[in-house]
């Protein structure tokens, strides 16, 4: 038997692997050579960017090869000739080779775009696929540009064939103890770059070029949609991180509140004005894409809402109030945690998000029980492990706790018999409100108070909900769902009416995001518009607040209500302070917005700062110059969210 791996049943396998490795390093030099001037190159930090390079490019080429390798293990020996293995092996590396040609012209397209590789920008464009592929088929000809991918791809495999390495490899006589031993080697070796090469070993030097030249696309990518962030300081516009944590502590003062660590921390005591602290109970409850526009107060003449239009009116009614993000992870986030969106994705679907001072840590400070119901399974975007991580417990319809799952929390499963109506989404919104009324008698007769993160599915494609509740049809429209939410709440509020601890129980209701929202990649400030209101809060009359303001004061400001005095690790305010001037952020998963009265800043990769004057009348925003001033402040919000998130500031 041949144990030379280029002459066994592995020589395609070894040969695109050579092929990888050469055209990777191919792109490495031309990107040196487009970001000469940047690079600051040294002989020493050459080596490390080719010894780096090339260690990045190892990995790819194990995860590219490894289910081949295990066909190659399996296949028995009488099939090795077979036209089926020649079919086969013929299709899957020409595959290989096509999606590495494209991914390195991908990754050129970037580059000259970035200067970096690939990123969670990246990752965000399959969000947005439409927007993307009209950008690309009006910036290149990408007709010819895919014929060229092809052509190349094909030459690449001509190559192999007429080097006779599919003919080595289906006239090999490898025993399947060789090919075992290949096999294995290469899992131990994909297992070693899983647990230990993290993308993350590009990024230590000070100069950026040279860390980006050290990574490898393909590692990249999949690094940024594992961490689900993008790096701030990499690109977007900063200040000094002092001047920017100084900034950011004057605009989050108020009265009452004292700073307790110094410099680069938000940390502070917040002590009430003095009387009597309210403890009531606090079910929030969550509307999944439910925008302003949808109610009758504020402009909806349709007749969708007239449950929460009557209790607008008997509620503090927050009149303008901004979501964060377009997704119901942003929202979650900013009302769990009340900070600043950071680019990229969700907190609450990233790593390191565990023992943060969330909004729940203060409710559980003042002795009550923190739980998140969730009609669906929680499993879904890092639910479960989130609020689990966090303090909550969990009630959700999803499946058993599992190994996999690593929080503590207690976990109780919505059962059969407490379900009437259920979508691919979740049970209806009526059987989740149920379940949290059930559960809010549990702890009424064991005296604990509590708090209640309350997500809702049922206004979500495919609109689905128990028929003859409401005069649209199931499955319809989107009116249909909303008038059904609307519906639901009634039935919701008149249930715990009957209820001996509804007097002392305070309902929110707040929308996670817009709807029609998701997918848009440029800010358009009225899809961001929501409602929010705080309904049965004792000891206040009904009353409009009109302050623009954000997701993150709507507690702030009810702890205002309450008199509450307590340690603050988050950027809310309360609005109803003499002193609170108005603003808001609005922001993609890369675009990120500050609002402040009529002048939106927004801030963008390759460290772009734009403005512009927002008419609110028309909904039209026409560019203007704003103060550095302003520039400043949108900047120190959102480079000190990250810096906290990223070097464990956000923690208890």
């Amino acid at each position: 038997m041949n144990v030379n791996p280029f002459k066994t049943r592995y020589a395609v396998l070894y040969a695109f692997a050579l092929f990888f490795i050469i055209a990777s390093a191919l792109l490495r030099i031309t990107f040196i050579y487009i970001s000469f001037g940047e690079t600051l190159l040294t002989l020493a930090s050459s080596a490390i960017i080719l010894f780096k390079g090339l260690v990045f490019d190892f990995g790819v080429v194990l995860y590219f090869s490894i289910l081949y390798s295990i066909y190659l293990l399996v296949l028995p020996q009488r099939f090795n000739r077979s036209g089926f293995n020649k079919v086969f092996s013929f299709a899957m590396v020409f595959l290989m080779i096509l999606f590495a040609s494209f991914s390195f012209f991908a990754e050129f397209t970037f580059w000259r775009e970035f200067e970096s590789r690939f990123n969670f920008i990246a990752v965000d464009y399959l969000v947005y696929t439409y927007e993307v592929v009209n950008n690309i088929n009006e910036s290149y000809p990408l007709p010819y540009l895919i014929s060229a991918v092809a052509v190349i791809s094909l030459f690449v495999l001509w190559l192999f064939i007429i080097n006779k390495k599919f003919q080595d490899s289906f006239n090999s006589n490898s025993r399947f103890k060789y090919r075992l031993i290949h096999t294995v080697v290469f899992g131990l070796l994909v297992t070693v770059y899983i647990l230990f090469i993290d993308n993350s070993w590009a990024e230590r030097g000070r100069n950026r070029y040279q860390n980006e030249l050290s990574k490898a696309g393909i590692y990249s990518f999949f690094s940024a949609f594992k961490n689900n962030e993008l790096n701030y300081s990499q690109f977007y516009a900063l200040l000094n991180d002092r001047d920017a944590f100084r900034i950011a502590r004057k605009l989050i003062q108020e009265p009452g509140a004292e700073f307790t660590v110094l410099p680069e921390s938000i940390k502070r005591n917040i002590k009430a004005s003095g009387g009597e602290q309210l403890l009531p109970n606090v079910i929030m409850v969550v509307l999944e894409s439910f925008s302003a526009d949808f109610m009758g107060q504020f402009g909806n003449n349709t007749q969708l809402t007239p449950v929460l239009d009557s209790l607008a009116d008997r509620s503090i009614l927050f009149t303008n109030m901004y979501a964060t993000g377009t997704r119901t992870v942003r929202g979650m986030e900013a009302l769990s945690l009340a900070v600043p969106p950071t680019p990229g994705n969700s907190i609450v679907r990233r790593k390191n998000n565990k023992q943060l001072s969330t909004i729940g840590s203060i409710f559980r400070s003042k002795g009550y029980k923190t739980t998140f119901f969730y009609g669906g399974d929680g499993y879904f975007d890092n639910m479960n492990q989130y609020f689990g991580s966090n303090g909550f417990d969990i009630v959700d319809r999803g499946r058993k706790l599992t190994v996999g799952d690593n929080y503590t929390a207690s976990r109780r499963t919505i059962q059969d018999k407490d379900v009437n109506f259920e979508n691919a989404w979740g049970i209806c919104d009526q059987d989740l409100y149920n379940t949290v009324i059930k559960d809010a008698d549990g702890k009424f007769s064991k005296n604990q108070p509590f708090y209640d993160f309350v997500m809702t599915t049922s206004n979500h494609r495919p609109f689905t909900y128990p028929e003859g509740k409401v005069d649209i049809p199931s499955g319809s429209s989107r009116e249909g769902a909303v008038k059904y939410t609307d519906y639901a709440i009634g039935e919701f509020l008149k249930l715990a009416k009957t209820k001996p601890w509804f007097n002392n129980t305070v309902f929110i209701f707040v929308a996670d995001h817009c709807a029609s929202s998701a997918g848009k990649n440029e800010i358009d400030v009225a899809k961001y518009h929501i409602p929010a209101m705080v309904y049965n809060l004792p000891r206040t009359v009904p009353s409009k607040l009109n302050q623009v303001c954000s997701q993150i004061d709507l507690y702030p400001t009810l702890f205002s209500f309450l008199n509450w005095s307590y340690q603050s690790n988050i950027y809310g305010k309360n609005i109803l302070d003499s002193n609170y001037v108005q603003r808001a952020w609005v922001a993609t998963y890369q675009k990120l917005g500050y609002m402040k009265n009529d002048s939106l800043v927004i801030l963008s990769p390759k460290k772009k700062v734009e403005s512009v004057f927002y008419d609110r009348s028309t909904n039209e925003q026409k560019e203007i110059k704003v103060s550095k001033t302003l520039v400043d402040e949108a900047i120190s919000y959102y480079q000190t969210a990250y810096y906290l998130y990223s070097k464990g500031g956000l923690k208890e």
